[in-house]
């Protein structure tokens, strides 16, 4: 996909309960797409952060030229949200990967609830998940816990075969760190909301 989109969660310490972003406990909502007000239940797990609606909102602007058709790799699930509101956008495929099992229990419930096809949820670690046999992706998503410091090797792990050609990443990260990138990632959007910073990086393959 060589579409080019158009120009545009919680604090750098790691939170220790879920804070919806709409103000219903433990739910988030999708915002657009076919699933537009479906409600995700959220399990309390510490460090758990559900991107905020405007985030989100903003990240899927960006991506509208390029999601529909698209395969997702959601590396750090938790919620399912950033991997369920690319299926409602459009998105062929999206594999969602999360090592917590209250959280990814929830998201299956929540997949199954909202009948969500196109969607396969591994319960793995997404350090762990990259060393297996890689399989491309249009789009990735990388939102680690924040005191994990996981963006350097996540991004650099992911050239080993898990990129299409032209690929699209994006990284949440707190608001004051740009994480270390491939030298060949143009930063293509970028956006602070509270104290986190929220970036969209186009992939141009390796020289």
């Amino acid at each position: 996909m060589s579409t080019r989109p158009p120009s545009r969660r919680s604090p750098p310490s790691v939170a220790p309960r879920v804070r919806a972003p709409f103000g219903a406990p433990g739910k988030v909502r999708i915002i657009g797409g076919s699933l537009r007000g479906s409600k995700l239940e959220v399990a309390l797990v510490e460090g758990l952060r559900p991107s905020p609606d405007r985030v989100r909102e903003t990240l899927f602007n960006w991506l509208a030229p390029v999601i529909v058709g698209s395969r997702c790799l959601d590396l750090y699930a938790g919620t399912g949200a950033l991997g369920i509101e690319a299926i409602s956008r459009g998105a062929r495929e999206v594999v969602l990967i999360e090592r917590d099992p209250r959280a990814a229990q929830a998201l299956r419930e929540n997949l199954l609830r909202l009948k969500v096809e196109g969607a396969r949820l591994v319960e793995a670690h997404a350090e762990r998940t990259l060393g297996e046999s890689p399989q491309p992706f249009d789009v990735v998503f990388v939102d680690p816990p924040f005191g994990a410091d996981a963006w350097a090797a996540i991004c650099a792990a992911l050239e080993h075969g898990w990129l299409a050609r032209l690929a699209w990443v994006y990284l949440e990260s707190p608001a004051e760190m740009a994480p270390t990138v491939p030298a060949h990632w143009e930063c293509w959007r970028e956006a602070r909301a509270g104290g986190v910073r929220h970036a969209l990086y186009r992939r141009a393959p390796a020289r």
